[in-house]
């Protein structure tokens, strides 16, 4: 009786040390809503972001420094410093376009700011900030193509090299559902493709066509229209309401302070077909 009543005593302490761990890792405020990012990027000081190293403007790793550079590295820096003073720390992770979503899930990271569009689906599993980029997908062809548009490529003996995990399929599919496209791992990959001739085209956002192509203006260029509209904004973990109240409250602020335009103007003023106030748009109505 005595054993018995041992192991029940210890399997209640088990029950009870289990749930209590389950509250801790489940903290949230008096609304209910989860604050395990806000707690943990207050009580370290440090905000880590997911971001790519090979997303030239954007976020690239620079190989004489060993450390990433661009405009969304800028951003974030700013925005760690708006929410946690000037002491605070930001950490880059480097992620992948396939992996970033999981990376938030299992708490890789706190935010992801990896040129990462706001759509229906991915609201479904992750918090979203407001808009802090606005893009649109286009594509990039040899400036002796005489394929000048999206719907010139609706035919199966037309390729175009795309990056895993973007929306790319289905987007060129709207307007070319013939049209072959070839998924690479990363950037670089697809852009190599399209260089060796493997594919007849690249498809992504401007932005990022656009810094890809920088170095080879005499061989590429980008269409000159846009077919979708990718607003992007920074992942956060579902859930974590007031971290992305704090991360959009810190966004205004940089907008309002001037911040944000300067370094729109340090990545990309100059840049070959882009514009910088499209570009700065919160919605797809803004003027």
């Amino acid at each position: 009786m005595a054993r018995k009543l041992q192991k029940m005593t210890a399997l209640m302490a088990v029950l009870l040390l289990s749930l209590f761990l389950g509250a801790c890792s489940k903290s949230s405020d008096s609304t209910g809503e989860s604050t395990t990012t806000y707690n943990r990027v207050h009580s370290s000081k440090t905000i880590t972001w997911g971001m790519r190293a090979d997303t030239r403007l954007f976020s690239m790793m620079d190989i004489k420094t060993g450390k990433a550079k661009g405009f969304e590295v800028d951003l974030a820096r700013a925005i760690t410093k708006q929410i946690l003073g000037p002491s605070g720390k930001m950490k880059i992770e480097y992620i992948s376009e396939k992996s970033r979503i999981m990376d938030l899930k299992i708490g890789n990271v706190d935010a992801v700011m990896a040129t990462m569009t706001d759509t229906a689906d991915r609201e479904k599993i992750i918090n979203f900030s407001d808009t802090y980029f606005m893009a649109g997908e286009t594509l990039i062809v040899p400036k002796k193509s005489k394929l000048k548009s999206i719907k010139a490529f609706n035919n199966s003996k037309y390729s175009i090299a795309a990056v895993k995990g973007s929306t790319a399929d289905a987007d060129v599919h709207k307007y070319a559902p013939k049209a072959k496209v070839i998924f690479y791992d990363d950037y670089g990959s697809a852009y190599n493709a399209f260089k060796a001739g493997k594919t007849n085209a690249m498809v992504s956002d401007n932005a990022v066509l656009a810094g890809l192509i920088a170095d080879d203006s005499d061989k590429f260029t980008m269409l000159d229209t846009t077919f979708t509209v990718e607003p992007y904004g920074i992942g956060i973990k579902k859930g974590e309401t007031k971290f992305t109240k704090e991360v959009n409250q810190a966004l205004a602020t940089l907008r309002k302070n001037g911040t944000y335009q300067r370094l729109m103007k340090k990545w990309f003023a100059g840049v070959p077909g882009f514009n910088i106030k499209e570009s700065s748009k919160t919605t797809v109505s803004d003027k």
